[in-house]
């Protein structure tokens, strides 16, 4: 079954591109607005914000990939988005073809929202790509001892700094600098039908999107419903200890609504046991999810509960279904 709906989906990294996977083959492409975030410090796009001045270009590029209709063009696609240039000398060498295509896109059009356009043209992608914002801001998280981390990277990574200290939790997030929704954005959110905030890394990935001004006012005046796509695993460093609850307090606060926030879709399959020990031997657990709190903080908030997860034996990952994923929420 196809689906008309318009749906804007935030997220980053390999959250976002599972969840658009999903819904480029379920829904009607040219429906579909993937928001793709700008502050992204580390590795080639890092090296491109710095050198060239240009808006990361990595969860365009990942958006761009996972949006492509043509399986065999999209295989090929990946191969050279991913290709680090590790054959060559000089400053290209260990940069994303992907994301030095995305920038250079950028230059030749004179600005990124056209730049995108004009990738998206290339590829024969249907949907909408977008920064949230076009503003260059540097993350930064503060714990609750008061430490600072700057950039987006050193707190993605924050456990294997040497001074790591696990009772030492992310308190808050901010922005260095004030940081405006992009226009053109604000438009595809008054529209749509449903706001996705996806499954992924909650204070790098997810919940940056809500400090853009202008992002949280938009979904206010949406009648778009709006989910919650909750993750099988707590990260180190992150979100340690989480269970659903202490995600959805943390949608709510950014959010600033404790009734915004329409359905929260969680995961239902029984994992095998073998599966849970192999991530809690690496500090990750699965989330709990703990029904009566949520219905504490939110008591309007439906939950729903689908098996949207598969663990893909040969990466030995466990992860979101695209198709499952797609489904559970166009059905809603």
């Amino acid at each position: 079954m196809h689906y008309n709906q318009r749906i804007v989906t935030f997220g980053g990294g390999t959250g976002q591109f599972h969840l658009l996977s999903g819904l480029r083959e379920l829904n009607k492409n040219s429906k579909i607005t993937a928001v793709a975030g700008t502050w992204d410090s580390g590795g080639s796009s890092g090296r491109l914000r710095t050198e060239i001045g240009v808006l990361p270009p990595g969860d365009i590029r990942r958006c761009v990939l996972a949006l492509m209709k043509d399986e065999k063009q999209r295989k090929v696609a990946q191969k050279l988005f991913d290709d680090r240039l590790k054959d060559m000398n000089g400053p290209l060498k260990g940069h994303s073809f992907g994301n030095l295509l995305t920038a250079r896109l950028d230059n030749l059009y004179s600005g990124q929202d056209r730049g995108i356009d004009a990738e998206c043209e290339l590829f024969r992608i249907s949907a909408k790509v977008m920064p949230v914002s076009m503003s260059k801001v540097e993350l930064i998280a503060e714990t609750k001892m008061g430490t600072q981390i700057v950039g987006e990277t050193n707190i993605d990574l924050r456990v294997e700094n040497k001074n790591y200290n696990p009772q030492d939790k992310i308190n808050r997030i901010y922005f260095d600098t004030s940081a405006d929704i992009n226009p053109k954005l604000i438009n595809e959110i008054l529209k749509a039908d449903k706001i996705v905030f996806s499954q992924g890394d909650l204070y790098t990935s997810v919940l940056p999107h809500l400090l853009v001004k202008g992002v949280r006012e938009a979904i206010s005046k949406s009648k778009a419903k709006l989910i919650i796509v909750l993750n099988l695993m707590t990260k180190p460093g992150e979100t340690d200890k989480y269970k659903a609850s202490d995600f959805l307090k943390t949608f709510i606060y950014y959010l600033d609504s404790s009734s915004r926030i329409d359905y929260v879709l969680v995961n239902d399959n029984q994992l095998d046991p073998k599966i849970v020990k192999i991530y809690k031997n690496s500090s990750q657990n699965l989330v709990k999810i703990d029904d009566l709190k949520i219905k504490e903080l939110s008591p309007n908030i439906k939950i729903v509960k689908r098996c949207v997860s598969s663990y893909l034996k040969n990466e030995h990952l466990l992860r979101h279904n695209p198709t499952k994923l797609a489904e559970a929420i166009l059905e809603i």
